[in-house]
């Protein structure tokens, strides 16, 4: 039986980034469709006021860890998670499982040319049958539907979603079924990474949290209002958590 915590009102799997690879080997194989999502201490923060997100988020089958400050708040909570489990790592680690597996994947989202680069480059390396299709991430509100019926013909096994929050959670949460996919996971800005197009923090770096830090420094006129915000509110909550069940 999985084991579940709850920060700031949201539950969070008890979960190792193996643990969580052999749930969704068996969903693929079983052809039972599931949901991923991680959370970091930005999206626990707009979970808060965002009732559209929340709902999105909770009703997911695997939610993992993806920062390190939820790591740290688990554990000054009293319920410690046992590993941060990031998005584009468990990405990473599933393309390789692909390839092993003979599973086909769907890359949608991000710019044109990230996610046709991002399709070369697994291709390059990996061959092109772990590719069932792509599509690049900007569409109107109306395209929803055509876009959900070209994944579902795709019978791809694995569905990668590239948008920003909350427009991902909340799509995958609308169409899941449509879909008809074995596995569905939302990769946030994983694909400019797998691109080139973002450079991420040293494992040192990722190690201590500090990969907010790192993207501070690469785009500090954009970064610094987002994580100023977001951080103070994040430790505010925690510590607003954690002196209620003190008292309790």
């Amino acid at each position: 039986m999985r084991t579940r915590i709850t920060i700031m009102k949201a539950p969070v799997d008890v979960l190792t980034m193996h643990e969580t690879i052999e749930i969704i080997d068996d969903s693929i194989r079983e052809k039972r469709s599931i949901q991923h999502i991680v959370v970091n201490a930005a999206k626990l923060v707009h979970m808060q006021s965002d009732e559209e997100l929340y709902n999105s988020v909770v009703e997911s089958d695997i939610i993992n860890a993806d920062g390190m400050a939820v790591v740290w708040a688990s554990e000054l909570l009293g319920t410690p998670l046992p590993e941060r489990v990031s998005g584009v790592d468990l990405m990473q680690e599933l393309v390789i499982l692909a390839a092993d597996k003979n599973y086909r994947i769907f890359f949608f989202g991000g710019r044109e040319e990230v996610v046709s680069e991002v399709v070369r480059k697994y291709t390059s390396i990996f061959g092109e049958e772990i590719i069932a299709g792509y599509r690049n991430g900007y569409y109107k509100r109306e395209e929803e539907r055509a876009i959900a019926s070209q994944i579902a013909a795709s019978k791809a096994d694995i569905l990668f979603v590239a948008i920003s929050s909350p427009t991902k959670e909340i799509f995958l949460n609308t169409y899941k079924q449509e879909l008809n996919v074995p596995f569905i996971m939302g990769v946030g800005g994983s694909f400019d990474v797998v691109a080139g197009k973002v450079k991420r923090a040293p494992k040192w770096m990722q190690k201590r949290g500090l990969e907010w830090f790192y993207r501070l420094i690469q785009e500090p006129r954009r970064m610094w209002r987002r994580y100023l915000i977001t951080n103070s509110l994040f430790i505010f909550y925690i510590l607003k958590e954690r002196i209620r069940k003190f008292f309790k």
